[in-house]
């Protein structure tokens, strides 16, 4: 089995479903600024990112099950899409000096703090670097989802996806 095929059966999109579908950004794209990633590979009736965007960078469209389509010339990078979508599938990225950053949603307790040495983990949740969080937005706007800020080494800016989970109870 390869491991588009294994990451297809686990339920994470791989590398090539991101890539036909145009959601996987270049590395030009993450430079500097960065952007907003959208992995969202299911034609499924959803849209809370088109209408949480202040900005309309964001289509759904008609029907309701196409797939988003991001217009970068118009994202802010505010955010709130990170937040708003429920399949958890909204992160931003960036690439500075051999850095990279991530934003991504976080709806497990307890919540990181800034400064908290992390695991960065992949699709799957299996590790690939180490990272620090910079920040936690818990704001009410966000419904309950935490807006977590973390920064890692930039050569893993394409696998990252989040961070691994604290157990309760342990440090």
């Amino acid at each position: 089995m390869s491991s588009n095929d294994y990451l297809k059966t686990m339920g994470a999109p791989s590398f090539d479903e991101l890539e036909r579908a145009g959601m996987l950004p270049s590395l030009a794209d993450l430079a500097g600024r960065g952007c907003v990633c959208v992995e969202c590979v299911e034609e499924i009736p959803c849209n809370p990112c088109e209408t949480s965007c202040p900005q309309g960078a964001l289509v759904v469209g008609y029907p309701i099950t196409n797939l988003p389509v991001v217009d970068r010339s118009k994202c802010t990078l505010c955010g709130l899409c990170i937040a708003a979508c429920p399949g958890l599938a909204i992160t931003i990225k960036s690439v500075e000096a051999g850095n990279a950053k991530i934003r991504f949603p976080w709806e497990y307790l307890p919540l990181p703090a800034a400064g908290d040495e992390v695991e960065m983990v992949d699709r799957l949740g299996e590790a690939v670097c180490a990272g620090k969080i910079l920040s936690v937005n818990s704001a009410a706007k966000n419904n309950r989802t935490a807006v977590v800020t973390a920064a890692f080494p930039a050569a893993f800016v394409q696998q990252v996806a989040s961070i691994r989970r604290k157990r309760h109870g342990t440090v």
